[in-house]
């Protein structure tokens, strides 16, 4: 079981191991399992980066993210070219439907709307833009339109469940209604919560992923 103090610490730990981020750039608050991140980074990419390093940490149930992205004024650049930056790196790769795809620049605040046939096409149109600079913060409002006429099929789900290494199926049920898939159960850390989700969304025809798993650490709250 872990105090607050001693998750802070191992958070913080695993921030110092990125090079691409000087941890002392980033606070860390603990209570109970929910970790704050706050404080300036000087790129998204590195914001994100740190999102994606914390929730591996074991014993973090749910992250809030609070960092500031404040470029250097030598990389400002206005919203409009900001704008044609997104369109072009979008346009740029080869399965992405940009044509179905809107773009809205504010203040260096990017919000992408429409839809796309995959959920990983709407994962990938954030990592694609995550590099650019000038984006303080991303808002993702892909749709997910399948052109997948068949049922979902449940099993295909828990066979997925089963092969990953991280996860233990038996301690998810998966309920399967239309084109949505709903997961139940718990997991022990917050990244095997997202990776059960991942998985569900790889399913041919899935339109919506409802991820209900609770993240069931032994935890020791202390003052």
């Amino acid at each position: 079981m872990k105090s607050n103090e001693q998750l802070q610490k191992d958070v913080m730990e695993a921030l110092k191991w990125d090079p691409q981020l000087h941890a002392a750039e980033i606070g860390v608050i603990v209570h109970e399992g929910v970790v704050t991140l706050t404080g300036i980074l000087d790129h998204y990419a590195k914001k994100m980066t740190a999102e994606g390093i914390v929730k591996k940490v074991p014993g973090v149930k749910a992250l809030i993210e609070k960092i500031e992205v404040v470029y250097p004024s030598a990389q400002a650049i206005t919203d409009e070219v900001l704008a044609q930056n997104v369109l072009k790196a979008l346009q740029n790769h080869w399965d992405m439907p940009d044509q179905r795809i809107q773009i809205k620049v504010e203040n260096g605040c990017v919000t992408l709307s429409g839809d796309v046939t995959w959920h990983y096409q709407k994962e990938a149109a954030n990592r694609l833009i995550a590099h650019l600079s000038g984006i303080r913060r991303v808002v993702n409002n892909l749709k997910i339109r399948s052109v997948w006429v068949n049922e979902l099929e449940k099993r295909i789900v828990e066979k997925a469940l089963r092969h990953h290494w991280a996860i233990n199926p038996a301690a998810i049920e998966v309920v399967v209604a239309g084109s949505q898939i709903t997961l139940i159960g718990s997991v022990a850390s917050l990244y095997q919560k997202d990776e059960a989700a991942k998985i569900a969304w790889k399913t041919p025809g899935v339109t919506q992923v409802n991820n209900q798993l609770t993240v069931d650490y032994q935890y020791e709250y202390m003052l």
